[in-house]
């Protein structure tokens, strides 16, 4: 979610981003935008420049009303950045504190249906005018915003904005985020690199491919401009009726998740790009989508330590940059009745106090039916704020939320220096990724590295690495091309995850055709009528091998008859579960099932080879599968999964 400081320490511009250090482009323009001169380049950024000197200079001269370290424990970054912050009006310290939406896939020319958007959400017309009138801090992307068409597209956008931003009198860049967890949730679709998800990248237990994924997917998203990522999700998902979270985390073992948790934060910070731990304290034994509700965790303090703190804890000793909140009450860290995001208690007492983190917190969306249960959208806020929070991510009106904050600092109940805080921390990461030296994209770059073939390859191997074969009763697996040449691939068709081309059913098809069966792609749905059940076994009797997606299978569903049907026609039947690995409970007589843990083509792909023995399935379980009948009971445990 929002689906959405420096805890590190270290060269902020590692080898691998200073080759991102080229001019900037320029930013008026809404697709591959040509080199500008040095001179532009200068004129670009002498605003942020002169700001930071003078603002030294203020410093220097006791002007400065923000507290102060002593000057043998702040670096002269540190204290230019203290001087900056001294510099602020209260309006723009305000809007610093906001990570916001905007439509369009232009900073200063979106289409027209997305100016009519931005003006009835937020009162501008575009991100341009979004940054002039509330001087925000950070801004999000979205497909569904149209902020992410293609890469050139991305680094225009990116570019826009921050020139956009370094305009204005004291003028700052942008801190620009993204929610790229990768497998069933990013922004960032093709031709740039998609990875498995979390939950298949827990199935391949690699903390060097997680790294791996973190690094090469922060370099695309640098390259594009994007520098705050909210990935990884560090929630250990212990309850298999979890909504929201599912095989959007690593596992159910906390030391687990742990680890793959701070090997990606490793990958990500390494490429210059800031991770963000979430949702904190932890999302992952809920029944209640916060997004639609207010989820409530029963874990005692005893069992919170054991089972949710640990990915957290290690993300912390990774050097996280930014964690996110989570909008669900847990009575055992505060008895409030208060959301996570809003509780002092659990955000300054434990993660700050106890957990010794000093790093951005940011909100997960403020739109979210979680933070919204209680109070109103002028109080959220205010009391984000006053629990310890530092960025206020999405708010559902952002002139209700921003004027909040305002009146709450001028009649007394927020002290400016609590904004200082927060800002101070807000402008250290911005100054760690480098945006005070160079906070432009350019196109070379995005050539360089975005979906390059070495970065795909990698993403295949990874994804060969997950697939896991749970049954394979007489050996059905692999299928042969030569006894088995004819194959019906059937199943689910959900929407596909942002940017991947789709549906399953093609592109498992599609793989299966490239390895030499020639496979016919039939699309049943997720819940097949009994007219498209009898077409797809009149196909079946046809061909001499079925492959089924089914996604998400319960009780009563009509998937299971579908499933039932064709094994009926004694046709050898594979099952892939192209989201969670639950379905093999309900699918007892199934005698060859794989779990992919997502339908993004990276995995189908590598669902393919393994169907077709071109790999061998090397995944393993990372969450229990338990019975249908009996859910205390273990069908197959953590760790189970088969080779040929």
């Amino acid at each position: 979610m929002p689906d959405s400081s420096t805890g590190s320490t270290g060269n902020t511009e590692s080898a691998e981003p200073a080759e991102n250090t080229v001019d900037p482009v320029n930013a008026g323009s809404t697709g591959s935008a040509a080199r500008p001169s040095r001179r532009a380049v200068l004129a670009a950024t002498t605003a942020v420049t002169t700001v930071l000197a003078a603002g030294a200079t203020a410093h220097a001269a006791g002007t400065s009303g923000v507290p102060s370290a002593p000057a043998s424990s702040a670096s002269p970054d540190d204290r230019k950045l203290r001087a900056l912050v001294s510099r602020m009006t209260l309006e723009e310290k305000v809007g610093q504190l906001f990570v916001m939406r905007v439509y369009g896939h232009s900073a200063t020319e979106p289409d027209q249906a997305d100016i009519d958007a931005n003006l009835k959400e937020i009162g501008v017309r575009t991100a341009a005018e979004l940054l002039e009138k509330y001087r925000v801090g950070g801004i999000i992307y979205f497909t569904w915003a149209h902020n992410t068409r293609d890469p050139h597209q991305i680094a225009s956008l990116s570019n826009g904005i921050q020139k956009a931003s370094l305009g204005l009198p004291r003028g700052l860049p942008v801190l620009i985020s993204t929610d790229q967890e990768h497998g069933i949730v990013a922004r960032v679709g093709e031709p740039a690199t998609l990875f498995p998800g979390a939950m298949a990248v827990g199935a391949g237990g690699s903390r060097s491919d997680a790294r791996d994924l973190g690094r090469i997917a922060g370099r695309e998203l640098r390259a594009l401009g994007i520098r705050q990522d909210y990935a990884p999700v560090a929630d250990v998902n212990v309850n298999p009726a979890n909504p929201v979270i599912g095989v959007r985390s690593f596992g159910s073992e906390p030391e687990a998740v742990a680890r793959l948790v701070a090997a990606e934060v490793a990958g990500f910070q390494r490429s210059g790009v800031a991770a963000t731990a979430k949702h904190f304290p932890g999302h992952g034994d809920t029944a209640v989508d916060s997004h639609t509700g207010f989820p409530v965790i029963t874990h005692s303090r005893e069992q919170w330590e054991r089972l949710d703190a640990p990915p957290f804890r290690a993300a912390i000793a990774a050097g996280i940059d930014s964690i996110m909140t989570a909008h669900l009450m847990v009575p055992a860290l505060d008895d409030s009745d208060d959301p996570a995001t809003l509780s002092r208690p659990i955000l300054t007492g434990i993660l700050r106090e106890e957990l010794g983190y000093d790093g951005v917190v940011v909100t997960d969306s403020l739109g979210m039916e979680g933070v919204r249960t209680k109070y109103g959208d002028d109080r959220v806020p205010v009391l984000a704020l006053k629990a310890g929070v530092d960025q206020l991510l999405n708010p559902p009106s952002l002139d209700v939320a921003w004027n909040a904050v305002l009146k709450a600092v001028r009649d007394g109940e927020l002290t400016e220096a609590r904004l200082d805080e927060s800002i101070l921390r807000v402008l250290r990461l911005k100054a760690k990724l480098g945006l005070f030296k160079d906070p432009y994209a350019s196109p070379d770059g995005v050539d360089r590295r975005v979906g390059t073939r070495a970065h795909r390859a990698a993403a295949d191997r990874i994804a060969e690495r997950t697939t896991t074969l749970l049954v394979n009763e007489d050996r059905v697996l692999p299928l042969s091309r030569r006894r088995q040449p004819k194959l019906l691939v059937v199943g689910a068709d959900p929407a596909s995850p942002s940017g991947t081309t789709g549906p399953p059913t093609e592109v498992l098809a599609g793989a299966l055709n490239e390895l030499g069966f020639t496979a016919t792609p039939l699309s049943t749905g997720t819940a097949p009528s009994a007219a498209t059940i009898d077409r797809a076994v009149a196909a079946a009797r046809e061909a001499d091998a079925v492959v089924v997606g089914t996604y998400n299978v319960t009780a009563s569903s009509s998937q299971r008859t579908l499933v039932e049907r064709l094994l009926a026609t004694g046709r050898p039947v594979v099952a892939v579960a192209i989201r969670n690995p639950y379905d093999v409970a309900h699918l007892p007589a199934v005698p060859a099932f794989l779990a992919t843990y997502s339908w993004t083509d990276v995995e189908l792909r590598a669902a393919a080879r393994v169907i077709a023995g071109r790999v061998e399935p090397r995944g393993t379980l990372p969450v229990p599968v338990q019975r249908a009948d009996d859910p205390a009971a273990v069908l197959y445990p953590v760790g189970h999964g088969l080779r040929y």
